[in-house]
């Protein structure tokens, strides 16, 4: 009966869910769009852009939390609804979606003279759990708007209460071009600016444009407005560019004879990460290419040179990224005096790029929605039940709920119903809770309070073998129910004593058999996981056998990448004859230069010296001829004239990760923690894709700090593949006759066995990680001995959760506990003695993603909870359970020895 009731109530839940999606549908059926006008009071339409609105009755029905102002000349948003309650800091609309469709969703608030009613309140908006903007009342700022993709049939657009109560007027709900998330899809985009630099009127917004974007006149028009007849833009919008603006939009543009200046000083403090999206349209169609080309350059560094006609088109767009803190300024200089023609811009838009923070596991929410509802059909009115919103766990979870995380994924483990004052039977969804260990309903002794689980639910049979703590209340109720059923036994209490002995032998004897059984199925399950091998976990820290990626055939058909072939004269006229030293290595000297077209360059030149030859020249030339991907450095030339190897990648202006954290002092420059972790994440990112390079593991064989380049947006490039080497394929013996690598990252058990694998670049990376946690070189025979090695000096004080000993000082504390212990125990597991315990790449770059989003929502998303209790952000204890590995052969003898076999 209980099963078929539980159906019975997910179903009715399922029906509602799906009846207000395809009510909600239904309303924005024809244009796509959603458009919400808090506290409506009824459907409408726009005149100005004929969009049709509804009301948010179907999320909010009740109208005692409505703010409606008449309307007046300068404030167009005459209506909003306020949340507050001493129970709930969390309300959302949950917004239908398409999986995998990308969104532009806007939020529309009263501005600070409008809410006098509501003053000093703060609070922060929220798309899905990711903070996207904090709103003040104090403030005049009346939109946020974010760009996300959906995973789900709908996502929660969320206000989190910081001070007083938050509000909003309207909510707006647009399917986007892809393109803005193509690079990035696990990214929400946070509008900053988006600018029609030739427009002095008024905004520009749907129906002109198609997504609905709005494009603001720009407030910097010293400079010509230049004119664009619409019959060329027409022509223009016929060749489907991917992120091409409205026409109106590309029919004005800012022009100077010399330069354009975009100043904006209202930026996020802290350094963060944007997008720049640049619009060119070239006005004059007697203007031919090389006629019109000007630099553009962001916080005076120089990162692109434009001519709008070099493509073939007459309309370019560009994207760039960049960090900034609170300001940005965007340049835009004639590339030289002999041009008749200055830098042109039609629009630009910047956008803030924040990863995504990942939701409870989605089996959870669709039962605690569930339990909601089945609550709800005795409890309509019940407080707690209202601020039962978005999501279970996160930011904060539903009152009376706690959460854990496992396997990177919030799960709801504790649930405290007693104060909720429920009336009704029990919910049946409650024992889908796998994670659930405690649960309390001990009540007040009033009569209406919830009886959870009677003598008849069959909730302990159907969770036998799950850990779970009750309430002795919990015990007391479940026991008077049972008092109950016993009532109508009255008549066998003559034979009470013979009966109780009975059920108590009984009793006692199936706890043995119990019990037995028990022992039984854990020694068959150890000798299981035994036989399969260890699985790994970071967060357990146990682990998984990873063999080399099998491999179907050696004639793997490579991508053909266009490097060129240069001659040695022209090398030596762009490094102006190898005059400025930027580095050394094992391969030789590298020298700054320039390209004839701008580029800068590092040439680096094989020494007649070098201990690497031809083989590792021809071996990164041709690896590089075939791979390409943002976090490996790419190949754009070579030269091989007169017995000199040379070659041409592009210029990393911002150095190696080694310079950056313990280098020459001109080079050494403090990274904060985030900036480690994005480096880091980027790093590992390169190394996953060469391990999983086109069906084929190539393994990289010296991955070290030196080998991790920052381009000038300090995005990590994997660099130096003249040691790359493919695994080895089903048959061959995978045994290396050469190892190769450099001292202190070295895999020992490859020094040990000859058997590459790689596992071996798990392990170096490892170590990069460990130089990343404490800026210290790997290996440092100035050191105290047991300092030598930073492998051996690091793990003893991890495992003794000694870590805040380990970590860099110039941090200064300056990193959320959480996210810099998932990077050490990651940091711990790549440098096990043994291969088979360490992790592959995509397990690491799970685990750092997710430190990743900590951090970068530490500030904003931590501080938003300071009120509610706190953060902890500069706590770092935790206790670490180690693997059971039993060492068979002693590899600190190779870690505290500076001698390689071969040394770079």
């Amino acid at each position: 009966m209980m099963e078929v009731v539980n159906c019975w109530n997910t179903r009715l839940v399922k029906c509602g869910i799906i009846c207000l999606l395809l009510f909600v549908q239904s309303a924005f059926a024809q244009e796509g769009f959603l458009s919400i006008q808090c506290c409506a009071p009824a459907n409408f339409t726009e005149p100005s852009t004929n969009l049709s609105w509804i009301s948010d009755e179907t999320w909010f029905p009740e109208n005692q939390s409505c703010i409606i102002r008449p309307v007046h000349k300068n404030t167009p948003y005459e209506r909003a609804r306020f949340f507050s309650s001493d129970i709930g800091h969390k309300w959302c609309y949950n917004l239908p979606t398409r999986i995998d469709q990308d969104y532009l969703v806007r939020g529309t608030f009263l501005s600070g003279n409008q809410v006098k009613a509501l003053p000093h309140s703060s609070f922060v908006v929220l798309i899905g759990v990711t903070p996207l903007a904090t709103v003040k009342s104090s403030s005049d700022e009346l939109r946020v708007e974010g760009i996300f993709r959906a995973t789900k049939n709908y996502t929660n657009f969320c206000q989190l209460n910081k001070k007083g109560k938050s509000y909003i007027s309207k909510i707006e709900l647009r399917p986007i071009n892809p393109d803005y998330l193509k690079r990035e899809p696990s990214e929400v985009l946070k509008l900053v600016h988006r600018v029609d630099s030739g427009n002095k009127g008024a905004e520009i917004r749907y129906p002109y444009d198609q997504y609905d974007r709005i494009w603001r006149p720009a407030s910097n028009l010293d400079s010509e407005v230049t004119r664009i007849q619409p019959s060329i833009v027409k022509q223009a919008n016929a060749e489907t560019h991917r992120l091409l603006p409205p026409s109106l939009v590309l029919q004005t543009a800012l022009t100077h004879p010399e330069r354009l200046e975009f100043l904006h000083e209202d930026l996020d403090t802290e350094y963060h990460a944007y997008y720049l999206v640049l619009y060119f349209f070239e006005p004059n169609d007697s203007v031919q290419a090389g006629e019109r080309v000007f630099h553009v350059y962001i916080n005076n560094e120089k990162r692109l040179k434009v001519d709008i006609l070099a493509s073939g088109s007459r309309y370019l767009d560009v994207v760039l990224k960049f960090r900034a803190n609170r300001a940005v300024n965007l340049t835009m200089i004639k590339a030289s005096n002999l041009l008749q023609l200055g830098p042109i811009c039609n629009a630009y838009e910047i956008l803030k790029t924040m990863p995504r923070v990942k939701e409870t596991a989605m089996e959870e929410v669709d039962i605690m929605v569930n339990v909601k509802m089945e609550l709800l059909q005795h409890n309509q009115n019940n407080e707690i039940l209202k601020s039962w919103l978005g999501d279970p766990c996160l930011p904060l979870p539903w009152h009376g709920l706690t959460c854990d995380r496992v396997n990177g994924t919030s799960v709801i483990s504790q649930m405290n119903l007693s104060m909720g004052s429920f009336s009704g039977p029990s919910p049946p969804s409650i024992q889908k809770l796998m994670h659930l260990r405690k649960l309390d309903i001990s009540n007040d002794g009033s009569s209406d309070t919830i009886k959870l689980f009677p003598s008849s639910s069959t909730f302990s049979a159907r969770n036998s073998g799950r850990r779970r703590h009750l309430s002795n209340k919990l015990s007391k109720s479940i026991k008077e129910s049972n008092s109950t059923a016993d009532k109508g036994m009255a008549n066998g209490k003559q034979n009470t004593s013979s009966a109780h002995k009975f059920v108590i032998g009984a009793a006692v004897g199936a706890s043995l058999l119990v019990i037995l059984a028990i022992i039984i199925s854990m020694v068959c399950l150890y000798k299981r996981r035994v036989m399969a091998g260890p699985k790994f976990s970071m967060r357990s820290y146990s682990v998984t056998r990873n063999a080399v990626y099998s491999v179907p055939s050696t004639n793997t058909t490579l991508k053909s990448i266009s490097i060129r072939n240069f001659t040695l004269e022209y090398i030596e006229a762009v490094t102006q004859n190898y005059k400025t030293l930027i580095g050394e290595g094992g391969f030789g000297s590298v020298y700054r230069g320039t390209l004839t077209d701008g580029e800068e360059v590092a040439v680096k030149v094989r020494s007649a010296t070098s201990t690497q030859g031809t083989r590792e020249f021809n071996n990164e030339l041709t690896l590089l001829s075939a791979i390409t991907h943002e976090n490996l450095v790419p190949l754009l030339g070579y030269c091989c004239e007169n017995d000199q190897q040379i070659l041409v990648y592009p210029f990393m202006s911002n150095g190696s990760l080694q310079d950056r954290l313990y280098g020459a002092a001109a080079k050494r420059k403090t990274l904060d923690w985030p900036a480690r972790l994005s480096i880091a994440l980027g790093a590992a990112r390169g190394l996953l894709y060469l391990h999983t390079f086109s069906e084929r593991c190539l393994i990289h064989r010296d991955v070290k700090s030196s080998n991790i380049l920052l381009d000038q947006s300090m995005c990590a490039k994997v660099a130096d593949f003249g040691f790359s080497k493919y695994a080895s394929q089903e048959g061959d013996s995978g045994t290396s006759l050469e190892v190769r690598g450099t001292a202190g990252y070295l895999d020992p058990e490859y020094y040990s066995t000859q058997h590459l694998s790689a596992k071996s670049d798990v392990f170096s990376f490892g170590v990069v990680l460990l130089e990343i946690l404490t800026g210290r070189e790997p290996l440092n025979i100035n050191r105290p001995r047991n300092e030598w090695s930073l492998v051996e000096w690091a793990k003893p004080l991890i495992r003794n959760s000694r870590v805040e000993e380990i970590v860099d000082p110039t941090l200064k504390g300056g990193y959320h506990g959480e996210a810099l212990w998932r990077v050490v125990e990651v940091a711990l597991a790549c440098t096990e003695t043994y291969s088979t315990y360490r992790p592959c790449m995509a397990d690491i770059i799970r685990e750092l993603e997710d430190a990743l989003i900590i951090e970068n929502n530490a500030s904003e998303y931590l501080k938003s909870l300071d009120s509610f209790g706190g953060s902890n952000r500069f706590s770092i204890e935790r206790s670490i359970v180690l693997p059971p590995i039993k060492s068979q052969i002693e590899s600190s003898s190779l870690l505290s020895n500076p001698a390689p076999p071969q040394p770079r």
